[in-house]
C-alpha cells in the first residue's frame, strides 16, 4: 500500500474494520439500499412508518425510460435516524385484479381504523387501460397484508391518500384528470356518491367523455391550473390542507404546492409553494407531511442516487414550519436531513450542515453513485455536521479520507485531533484508506455536563483533503485491527494459516443446518458496476452465458492454480478454504488478500459427494449481491438485483444429487456492498441434507 510508512509516522494507522457499505443514518437520502419514492409517512404506535413506492431498473421487455415498480416495502423508526426495512408487504403478483407484469405500483398510503390497517395503492388492471386503486388490510402496520379481490369502484387514477377526520369520517383523494376526492364509507373500501349507472348507458364501456362526467362530482375546486398529481391531505388546528406536486410553468418540473379549506372536500383556497422545483431538473416530486413528537416533517423524493436518470428516486426528510396564520413556510432541501446521529456509527459528513471556503461535494465514483459522496476541502475550507450524540463515544476516531494534506477535527469548536493524509483519489487506494486516529483528547472536555449532543467540524489546514465518513469508537469497543484471512477461514488441508493442525476435519460435511463451508474461491475479478440495481435476471443470464467464464471450469480448479484474466489483465489464484461461519465472507476473503472488494465478481465451486442418489432436493441459497448457482453445469437458481444475504433467500426447483461427485458452482456479483453467500440443500420436508461429503479435489 502506498505511503503506509508516512501515515504511521503521523500517528495514523490503516484499519480495515470499518470498510462498510453506504449507510443512511439521519441524512438525506434516508434509504440507500434501494430506490424509494412517493413517501407516505404515518405515525402508528409511537413510531413513524414509511410507505414508499419502489423504483427498480426496468426488466427486459419493459420501457427503459419510464417508472418501473413491482412491489412495496415498509420502513419504521422511532428516532428518524435508524430505519428498519420490514421487507416486501405487497407485490404485483399478490393483486388479484392487477396486471402481473404491469410494474405500475405507484404512490401508496396506509391508515388505521376499526382495528385494522388499510393499505391503498394504485395498479394497472388486467382489463382495460389506466389505473385502479386497490386496498389491502393487515393487523399490524408492517403486515402481512391481504389484498381485497376488487379495487375501489369509482376511484380511477393514481396516488391515493386517505384523511381520517376527528369525527371518524374518512376521505380519499387521488389523481386522475385532475385531483379528485370523496368520502369513504365506513367499510373504508367504497366511496360515497358513486353511481355509474346514472351517467353511463348500461352495458357500455365508458368513453373518455363518460369518465369525465362520472368523475365531475369528485373534482377538487379552487386549485391552480397546470399539471397536478400526488395529493396528500391532512388537518392542522381546525384547517384542512390539500398538498400536491404541481407544474407551475410551461415545460417546467414539479413543485410541491398546497391549498387550505374549512371543509375536507373543499372548495380550496390555493396558498402557494411548499418546495420549489429541484435544482438539478428532476422532473417529479412527491411527498407527505406528518407531525412526530411535536415537530412537523416533510417527506419527499429526489434522484440523489441516480443523477442521470430521474425515474429512480430516493426519499428525503426535512423539517416543516407553519406561520401564525396557518400558512406553510417554504422548505429548502438539505443534505443533513433530520434526526440525531450516533457518533459511534459512520457519519456521512458530506451530508453536511454547512460548508465554508473552497469546499464542494462530489460522488465518490461517478459510475457508481450509490456508493455515495465525499466532501472535497481545499486549504482553509471546512465542513460541519450538527446534532451528533457523543454519549457512547471515546477519544479515538476511524475516518475514511483521501487526498494529500493536513486537516483538523473539532468537536463543539474545540480541536481534538490533527492528521496528515497522503492517499491518491483512485479506486484501489480509496478502498484501503480507512485511518485510525488515536490518543486525542477526551471528549468529555468538549461537551457540557449531561449534554452529549454536539457538532463535528473538519478544517483543511494544507493541501486538498477529501472525507467520506468518520466515526468515534464506542466506550466498550476494542481498538480496531486489520482483519486477517484466518479470522474467517481455515485452510482446507485442516490447517490454520499459522499451521496449527486440527485433530479432525470439521468441514468435510455440512453443519447441523446443512450449510456448506468448504469452497474453492477465485480471487475477485474486477467488474465495476455503477449500481447493484442493474443485476436483472436478463443481465445475469446474458453475463454468465459468456464462453470465457466456462473455460474456468473446463476442469475442476485446484488449490493454488492461477488464472490470467485477460479482460482485466489480472493474475488470479484459486484458494481452497473452509469458512468458519455458515456464510462465506467473500468481502473479507478479498480484503485480507489486499484485493478489490467493490465492483467485483466472485467465483466459487465445490464437490458434493453422495453415497447414493438423493432425489427431490432443492438448492437453497442467499447472497449479498446478485448470484447464479449451477449443479453439474446446469443453472438451478438466480438471485437477481440488489439484495442482502438472507438464509434460503431463494430455492431451486427439485433436483437430484447423484451418487458420486456433484459439482456446485456459484458466481456472486456486487457493486458498492459487502459480498457474502450461503448455501445448503434441503429435502421436501424442509429438513437439511447432511449425509453428504464436501471436497475441493
Amino acid at each position: 500500500m502506498k505511503n503506509r510508512n508516512n501515515w504511521h509516522k503521523a500517528g495514523i494507522i490503516v484499519s480495515a474494520l470499518c470498510l462498510l457499505p453506504q449507510l443512511s443514518r439521519a441524512q438525506n437520502p434516508i434509504i440507500s439500499e434501494q430506490f424509494t419514492a412517493d413517501p407516505t409517512a404515518r405515525v402508528f404506535n409511537n413510531k413513524v412508518y414509511l410507505y414508499p413506492s419502489h423504483d427498480i431498473v426496468a426488466p427486459q421487455g419493459q420501457r427503459q425510460d419510464w417508472f418501473c415498480m413491482a412491489d412495496y416495502h415498509v420502513y419504521s423508526t422511532d428516532n428518524l435516524t435508524d430505519w428498519t426495512d420490514h421487507g416486501v408487504i405487497l407485490s404485483q403478483q399478490d393483486v388479484p385484479w392487477g396486471k402481473k407484469d404491469g410494474y405500475s405500483m405507484w404512490a401508496p398510503d396506509c391508515v388505521y381504523k376499526n382495528g385494522k390497517y388499510y393499505f391503498y395503492f394504485p395498479d394497472a388492471p388486467q382489463e382495460g387501460k389506466g389505473f385502479a386503486v386497490g386496498v389491502a388490510t393487515a393487523n399490524h402496520p408492517e403486515g402481512p397484508f391481504t389484498c381485497l379481490p376488487q379495487p375501489i369502484a369509482g376511484v380511477m387514477g393514481i396516488d391515493p391518500c386517505v384523511l381520517l377526520d376527528d369525527d371518524g369520517k374518512a376521505y380519499i383523494y387521488w389523481a386522475g384528470m385532475g385531483i379528485r376526492g370523496a368520502q369513504l364509507q365506513d367499510n373504508m373500501t367504497e366511496i360515497v356518491g358513486y353511481h355509474p349507472e346514472a351517467n353511463m348507458p348500461s352495458g357500455n364501456t365508458p368513453s373518455p367523455q363518460d369518465m369525465e362526467q362520472m368523475m365531475a362530482p369528485f373534482e377538487m375546486k379552487g386549485l391552480p391550473e397546470g399539471f397536478k398529481e400526488g395529493p396528500f391531505a391532512f388537518k392542522h388546528k381546525g384547517k384542512y390542507y390539500l398538498t400536491f406536486p404541481w407544474v407551475r410553468k410551461e415545460k417546467g418540473t414539479e413543485t410541491l404546492a398546497y391549498a387550505m379549506s374549512d371543509n375536507p372536500l373543499g372548495p380550496w383556497d390555493f396558498k402557494g409553494i411548499i418546495m420549489s422545483e429541484h435544482a438539478n431538473g428532476c422532473w417529479t416530486n412527491h411527498h407527505s407531511i406528518v407531525n412526530y413528537q411535536g415537530q412537523w416533517y416533510l417527506f419527499y423524493h429526489h434522484n440523489d442516487l441516480s443523477p442521470h436518470f430521474d425515474k429512480n428516486r430516493s426519499v428525503c426528510i426535512d423539517k416543516l414550519t407553519f406561520n401564525a396564520d396557518g400558512t406553510i413556510q417554504e422548505v429548502k432541501p438539505t443534505f443533513r436531513g433530520v434526526g440525531i446521529s450516533n457518533a459511534t456509527q459512520p457519519i456521512q459528513i458530506d451530508r453536511y450542515s454547512s460548508l465554508k471556503g473552497n469546499a464542494k461535494i462530489d460522488y465518490i465514483f461517478e459510475r457508481m453513485p450509490q456508493m455515495g459522496w465525499m466532501v472535497d476541502l481545499k486549504k482553509g475550507a471546512s465542513v460541519s455536521y450538527e446534532h451528533v450524540n457523543f454519549a457512547l463515544a471515546k477519544q479515538n476516531i476511524v475516518i475514511r479520507v483521501m487526498g494529500k494534506g493536513n486537516a483538523s477535527i473539532l468537536v463543539n469548536g474545540k480541536k481534538i485531533a490533527t492528521f496528515d493524509v497522503d492517499a491518491p483519489r483512485w479506486t484501489e487506494e480509496y478502498l484501503k484508506t480507512d485511518h485510525f486516529i488515536k490518543g486525542i483528547e477526551n471528549l468529555s472536555n468538549t461537551t457540557a455536563p449531561n449534554k452529549c449532543i454536539g457538532n463535528i467540524e473538519i478544517v483543511c489546514n494544507t493541501g486538498d483533503v477529501q472525507i467520506d465518513w468518520l466515526r468515534f469508537l464506542a466506550l466498550d469497543e476494542e481498538v480496531p485491527q486489520a482483519p486477517k484471512l484466518e479470522d474467517y477461514f481455515m485452510k482446507t488441508d485442516g490447517k490454520s494459516s499459522s499451521s496449527q493442525t486440527l485433530l479432525r476435519d470439521p468441514f468435510s460435511t455440512p453443519d447441523e443446518e446443512g450449510f456448506i463451508h468448504r469452497w474453492l474461491l477465485l480471487e475477485p475479478i474486477n467488474k465495476p458496476n455503477r449500481s447493484n440495481l442493474i443485476f436483472s435476471y436478463a443481465f445475469m443470464q446474458q453475463e454468465f452465458a459468456r464462453k470465457d467464464y466456462q473455460t474456468l471450469f473446463k476442469n475442476m480448479p485446484k488449490d493454488g492454480q492461477t488464472v490470467h484474466w485477460k479482460e482485466t489483465n489480472q493474475k488470479l489464484k484459486w484458494h481452497a478454504l473452509d469458512s468458519k461461519q455458515f456464510n462465506t465472507k467473500l468481502f473479507r476473503f478479498a480484503s485480507s488478500l489486499n484485493k478489490s472488494m467493490y465492483g467485483v465478481l466472485f467465483w466459487a465451486t465445490t464437490i458434493v459427494e453422495c453415497q447414493e442418489d438423493i432425489p427431490n432436493v432443492r438448492l437453497a441459497a442467499g447472497s449479498n449481491g446478485a448470484s447464479q448457482w449451477w449443479v453439474n453445469n446446469a443453472p438451478v437458481l438466480t438471485l437477481e438485483s440488489d439484495r442482502r444475504m438472507v438464509k434460503d433467500d431463494g430455492m431451486s426447483q427439485r433436483l437430484t444429487l447423484h451418487k458420486g461427485k456433484n459439482i456446485v458452482r456459484v458466481a456472486v456479483i456486487n457493486g458498492p456492498g459487502m459480498s457474502d453467500m450461503c448455501m445448503r440443500f434441503v429435502h421436501e420436508s424442509g429438513k437439511p441434507v447432511t449425509n453428504i461429503t464436501i471436497k475441493t479435489k
